[in-house]
Formats: structure tokens, C-alpha cells, sequence
């Protein structure tokens, strides 16, 4: 086959895509493109092949036949080319595992440990970076990464869950008559707009701000909780730290939301000496911290 025989490799993918996950809006997600964008590239490789490869599946596609072939096709040739990359890369000079973490969970539960695993393991580079939500392992170059498992996952990821997602009020202890009388602000996170309305319907007798104040990061109203400008309601892991040092105070407890986080690899990935390391570090510390919680939390 000529070169120009090819379709484009973006049409490619962004076929490949929609067909494992079944959803042109999923897809999207994925690639971080727009609805529209993946439609157009589908669309033009359809074109290009003068073939039919998706049909419409309620709000969903579904494969025809000719779409399967090429699917299944072009699925085992991205697993190829992954798999080639990584056993290149791990073949030559030792590379940093890249580490992606929720910015908040990063901040305020990942940073405070991560210099012990360092010093367990000085030879295993970690580089952190910050991200929410979906992701693409191969065009974020992304080994591995800690997410709240709230959004579509891909069958192709191994998924070990870490600890359950927790809420609740926490305060400066000299804010607590406050929250109690219902004089307070209720510091929420622009990340989840929700959360207090969602949070108060749970807890009929649970006191009622006098307003609500939302800030752009769960870590910036946690901090604003401890500047003292209002009651935050904050994921525990976010508040863990600074209520088991006394800083907050958290008089209602915390509740499951009914998500968790998870600690997130491709299954086609190598697993080297240092990422086991650093997986099956993280595994533990996060079983010591859900462990503690829960004892606070009781």
C-alpha cells in the first residue's frame, strides 16, 4: 500500500476512539476535542474509505460491519505502536515515571508524603503534574495517575481503587458557634457548584448558612478555611491533615458521596521495577490514611 493510500492517523484515531468507548461525546472527552471536531474527522474518514462505519444507536453509535473490521484493526494497531514506544523507552536510559493528581489532592494530600517514597526509593524519578477528569496516557505522556472515578473509564485501563471520596463541614474551632447557630459562609469549590445544596438536602438538621461563597479549587477553600473566612465543605482527604492536627475542626464528621479515587494505568503499559514501586506505595498510604479517617470519622 502507497503512503497515499493511508487515511490520516488523527482520523484514525478519533474513529479507533468512538468505537471502544461507543460515544462520539465520550470520544471527545477523551481527545480533548469538541463534539463537533470528532464527528468531522469520522465523517471525513468515512469519506475518504467511501465506506459506512458508524450507524446511529439510540443517543449512542453502534459499528457496522465494515466499521468492526476496521475498529478491531486499528485497535491492535495503536496497542502496537504503544506497546513498541514503551519497550523502546524502557529499554534505553531509565525515564521519570510522570505522576498526573487531581490539583487539590495533589496539594494537599500527595505533596506532604511524596518525600517518602523518595527516600525509600532515590533512584525512582517522579515528575507530578496536575489534571482532572479524563485523560489520554499516551498524548498526555502520562504514566500514571490519581483520579476521583467520576466520569467515563476506559475498559483498557487497570483501575485500582484507593480510598472512598468523604465530605463534610470542617472550620477554625473558634468558627464552630457560628456554624452551629447558622451565622456562617458556606465556602464551596467552583469544581463541584453543588455540593452544599446536594450536602444540606442530606442533613435536614444540619444548620443553614447565611450565604455561600464558592472559590475556584477545592485547595483554595480549604486554605480559606483556614484563614478563618468561612466553613468549608471539604473532602476529607483534603482536610484530613490539618483536623487531625487540631487547625479544623470537624463537628458533623464526613460521608461517602459515592465515589472513589483511583489510581489509574493503560493494562498495555510496562510495569518497571519503579512504577510497581511507586503503585504499590501509593496503594499503602492510601490504606494508612483511609484507615485513619475512618477511626476520626467514628
Amino acid at each position: 500500500m502507497k503512503r497515499s493510500d493511508l487515511p490520516s492517523l488523527d482520523d484514525l484515531r478519533a474513529f479507533q476512539t468512538v468505537a471502544r468507548l461507543g460515544s462520539v461525546r465520550a470520544a471527545a472527552a477523551e481527545l480533548a476535542l469538541t463534539h463537533g471536531a470528532v464527528s468531522r474527522r469520522v465523517s471525513k474518514l468515512s469519506a475518504d474509505l467511501g465506506l459506512r462505519l458508524l450507524e446511529a444507536d439510540g443517543r449512542g453509535v453502534r459499528l457496522t460491519s465494515d466499521g468492526a473490521k476496521l475498529a478491531e484493526a486499528t485497535g491492535k494497531a495503536f496497542h502496537l505502536i504503544t506497546d513498541a514506544l514503551a519497550e523502546i523507552r524502557s529499554s534505553s536510559t531509565p525515564i521519570p515515571i510522570i505522576l498526573s493528581c487531581e490539583r487539590s489532592l495533589a496539594m494537599r494530600w500527595l505533596i506532604p508524603r511524596l518525600s517518602g517514597f523518595q527516600d525509600r526509593y532515590p533512584d525512582v524519578e517522579v515528575h507530578l503534574s496536575t489534571g482532572g477528569g479524563g485523560l489520554d496516557f499516551a498524548r498526555d505522556r502520562v504514566t500514571l495517575a490519581i483520579r476521583r472515578l467520576d466520569f467515563l473509564v476506559d475498559p483498557e485501563w487497570t483501575i485500582i481503587r484507593l480510598m472512598p471520596e468523604r465530605v463534610g463541614p470542617v472550620m477554625l474551632p473558634s468558627l464552630r458557634k457560628g456554624f452551629e447557630s447558622g451565622d456562617y459562609v458556606a465556602l464551596g469549590s467552583r469544581t463541584r457548584p453543588d455540593a452544599w445544596e446536594a450536602w444540606l438536602d442530606a442533613h435536614l438538621d444540619a444548620p443553614r448558612p447565611r450565604t455561600t461563597r464558592l472559590l475556584d479549587h477545592h485547595f483554595l477553600m480549604a486554605e480559606a478555611a483556614l484563614g478563618g473566612l468561612g466553613v468549608a465543605l471539604a473532602p476529607q482527604a483534603i482536610a484530613a491533615d490539618d483536623v487531625a492536627n487540631g487547625r479544623l475542626e470537624a463537628p458533623l464528621g464526613f460521608d461517602r458521596d459515592g465515589t472513589d479515587y483511583g489510581l489509574i494505568h493503560p493494562k498495555s503499559v510496562i510495569v518497571s521495577t519503579g512504577l510497581s514501586a511507586l503503585r504499590d506505595w501509593l496503594t499503602a498510604e492510601s490504606e494508612r490514611s483511609f484507615k485513619r479517617q475512618v477511626l476520626e470519622n467514628s
